[in-house]
């Protein structure tokens, strides 16, 4: 399994692998379904699809460039339009094998599909997408089968919802019931409480990371525009700019698994089951060389036996010993220091996820 990129070989190939034939070929709409995973995260497509990271896609086969309604394309882009881009078999095969060799300037941090056969088949499947068969297609929005949402449990959360008033501070809201409660106390401590039954191995995360996250993350953890880094930066941690990746920084494995089974794909949260969690994270720690074995099996049961390289580093929070919480002291609320207000420093700027405001250098859009 390779973990490290061959630019130059591998751009290459994929430059004049677009223009092939084969590309244009008929393609097979329900595996273009599946290719449709590495898009999700910021394109939506079918009935009720909205602008995310980027426009939504129904219609999008004789569509010009940038033209999709309220969204915030780069100049680059509606230029394109402007000058007669149409989206056709062609336009698409050659823009979805390297969107910014084709659009110099878009936002789509996208690296492009490398196979022929990939984008005949996902353009046949946005073609079904068309102002006439959408009402057909399968929802966007179309609830996914999670743990959180199971049949056992729809049948569980069917019971008369509680009425009973908070008795908080403020006494807003209602008591959440016990389901309610249980549907989102998932949260997994550094020793391993609260993990569910299950594993996942290396190679199986490869195969979701490929198809759900690379297409921010990149292939190999490395990151795509300004989407963030998961793998290296070790012995970056005392230099202006460090790389904190849970190989270099993270004090605890657990945050990895929590963070994924709560937030990710994005775009599309919650529909990762427990073992491909599991997956996923195994295979992080291989791109971080946490695991060198791509048959290694991460599961509930070895969980808290593995160390990330930089916990000894983190010290617990004991904040009831400082002297500001040790003499019991109110807070200061206004005032509390004499003389104008004066900046001593400012924040390092954050490689955060993209938000798609602002302008079109924010790496926040996806054209």
């Amino acid at each position: 399994m390779l973990k490290f990129l061959k630019p130059a070989a591998i751009t290459a190939g994929l430059v004049l692998a677009a223009f092939s034939s084969q590309a244009l070929a008929d393609g097979d709409a329900a595996a273009g379904k599946k290719v449709f995973n590495k898009c999700k995260a910021c394109h939506a497509v079918g009935e009720g699809a909205k602008n995310r990271v980027g426009p939504q896609l129904n219609d999008l086969l004789g569509r010009t460039a940038g033209t999709a309604d309220d969204y915030k394309y780069s100049k680059a882009m509606i230029a394109a339009g402007e000058d007669g881009l149409v989206w056709d078999d062609a336009a698409l095969a050659k823009y979805l094998a390297n969107p910014r060799g084709m659009v110099k300037g878009t936002k789509m941090a996208f690296a492009g599909l490398k196979s022929d056969e990939d984008t005949a088949d996902l353009t046949a499947y946005l073609k079904g997408f068309s102002e006439e068969q959408a009402a057909a297609a399968e929802p966007a929005n179309a609830p996914v089968e999670t743990a959180a949402s199971s049949p056992a449990e729809a049948e569980a959360t069917a019971e008369p919802v509680s009425t009973e008033k908070s008795t908080g501070a403020f006494g807003l809201g209602r008591v959440a019931t016990p389901d309610e409660v249980t549907a989102w106390d998932i949260d997994i401590r550094p020793d391993g409480a609260g993990l569910p039954v299950g594993s996942g191995t290396v190679t199986q995360g490869e195969v979701i990371f490929s198809e759900s996250c690379a297409a921010c993350h990149g292939d190999f953890g490395e990151g795509a525009g300004r989407w963030p880094v998961l793998a290296g930066g070790q012995d970056s941690l005392l230099k202006d700019r460090p790389v904190k990746t849970i190989g270099s920084y993270w004090p605890y494995l657990s945050t990895v698994y929590d963070y994924v089974r709560r937030a990710m794909p994005f775009g599309d949260a919650r529909s990762l089951s427990d073992d491909d969690v599991y997956a996923l994270t195994a295979y992080v720690l291989y791109l971080n060389d946490i695991v060198v074995d791509e048959e290694f099996e991460l599961s509930n049961e070895n969980f808290a036996s593995i160390r990330l390289p930089n916990e000894a580093n983190f010290i617990a929070d004991d904040r009831l010993s400082e002297p500001h919480y040790a003499k019991g002291l109110e807070p200061c609320m206004s005032d509390c220091k004499p003389g104008p207000v004066k900046i001593t420093a400012r924040a390092q700027v954050l490689d955060v996820t993209p938000e798609g405001e602002g302008d079109e250098n924010s790496g926040g859009s996806v054209d």
